[in-house]
């Protein structure tokens, strides 16, 4: 765990009178970082909130942490890189109850905070901006941003996770301190945002919007964000808290698609016109049929791992369903499968032998043979899944590590 020191300004507020802390993530902004810190403290003056500012520095060279505090904030120095880790540090520094952040960019309004506090007042737990619905300043976000990158990766975290949000990446949001710190967020890099809304999601927590403005960023520099690299990260981080959706819902399709299209080969080969499905297509869809069944059985153990390491919250539907799934009954299940392809391969051997165990063409033998491997490979599957899913379950206990002996020099050889 990287170190993380605290220098306070001046103005040291007492803990319990501080309602609100507004963080801004920060590596190398000293552009703009005066300027968010004025607004900032200016809202905190004029709505009459107690509250700071706080700068958590991601490292940064080029005098912010030194304007940060000659302008009144505390600052939170982060030796761990990423927008994730700056924000983590400032959020665990945060002495108020509530937290907004935002970036120290100067493209959102600090001084607009007031519909964030009040809708945490009222009982929300996270309060999201939205850039759609507030306006976006001309040349403010690029246009791969604002056409394709935030309404698509917003949409499919609607699909995935049922969240109201509907500006998935806006920067600029406020919440319940203790609420956010019990979703024990840990990603460091820009996959964060994406994984505050997220986990709030799972969790049941009160998620609202508020409409909120996004102005050109005041820099002179290119932004940190990188368009392809991170927003394939955002995307591959839904995908990979939703087993559902990269592993379940593909491998149910693929596995009844495969096993039909099997079936109906096993009796013969199927002609539309002048086009003919025969073995070649048969072989394919039983290799459809075993991918797609494994894609099911690891969209269970990924779940089963998310819920025992708490990296995905469980519901008691999927808990009713795991007391089900003991090692016994699945074991069990893999062998009748097992045994269905057992007895069919007994029932074509039985036929080779009438045929005196002879050559046979090779369409008919391999459509007497086809369904036969699929069972075997469908069940062994099945029985090793059962058998790493109770190896998942063992619950283990961490201790924690021993203190170092001392050993006397003399001792020492």
């Amino acid at each position: 765990m990287s170190a993380t020191r605290i220098e306070s300004h001046a103005q040291r507020a007492d803990e319990r009178e501080i309602e609100l802390s507004i963080v801004m993530p920060c590596l190398d902004e000293s552009e703009t970082l005066a300027t968010c810190i004025r607004h900032a403290l200016t809202f905190l003056a004029s709505s009459g909130i107690a509250g700071e500012v706080l700068v958590a520095d991601n490292g940064s060279t080029d005098g912010s942490r030194e304007i940060a505090r000659a302008e009144g904030a505390r600052v939170v120095e982060v030796e761990e890189r990423g927008y994730g880790a700056a924000l983590g540090a400032g959020i665990r520094a945060a002495r108020g109850r509530y937290v907004a952040m935002g970036d120290a960019d100067d493209s959102y309004d600090f001084e607009g905070l007031g519909p964030f506090v009040e809708e945490l007042r009222s009982g929300a737990d996270l309060v999201m901006g939205n850039r759609f619905r507030g306006g976006i300043e001309k040349g403010a976000m690029p246009p791969l941003h604002k056409y394709l990158g935030n309404p698509v990766l917003s949409r499919v975290g609607q699909l995935f996770f049922k969240t109201p949000v509907n500006d998935f990446h806006c920067g600029l949001r406020a919440f319940r301190r203790d609420a956010i710190l019990a979703l024990s967020l840990r990603t460091s890099g820009m996959e964060f945002a994406s994984e505050m809304v997220v986990k709030a999601s799972l969790a049941d927590l009160a998620i609202v919007e508020v409409p909120t403005t996004l102005r050109k960023d005041g820099r002179s520099r290119p932004p940190h964000l990188r368009s392809w690299r991170d927003g394939w990260r955002h995307l591959r981080f839904l995908l990979l808290y939703s087993p559902r959706w990269l592993f379940f819902y593909p491998g149910v399709a693929l596995t009844l698609v495969g096993l039909l299209v099997t079936l109906l080969l096993v009796r013969g080969p199927i002609l539309i016109g002048d086009f003919g499905l025969d073995i070649g297509t048969m072989m394919c869809a039983m290799a459809i049929t075993v991918v797609g069944y494994q894609a099911v059985v690891f969209a269970l153990l990924s779940k089963v791992y998310a819920s025992h390491e708490g990296f995905l919250p469980s519901s008691p539907r999927f808990e009713g369903f795991q007391r089900r799934l003991n090692l016994e009954n699945v074991i069990g299940l893999g062998l009748l499968v097992f045994l269905v392809g057992l007895v069919w391969l007994g029932v074509s051997l039985w036929g080779w032998r009438e045929a005196g165990f002879g050559a046979l063409e090779p369409e008919d033998s391999a459509r007497a043979v086809t369904p036969a491997i699929l069972g075997l490979v469908l069940g062994g599957q099945t029985i090793l899944a059962g058998a790493f899913l109770s190896l998942l379950r063992i619950r283990v206990i961490h201790p924690e590590p021993a203190a170092p002996v001392e050993v006397p020099v003399d001792d020492v050889a």
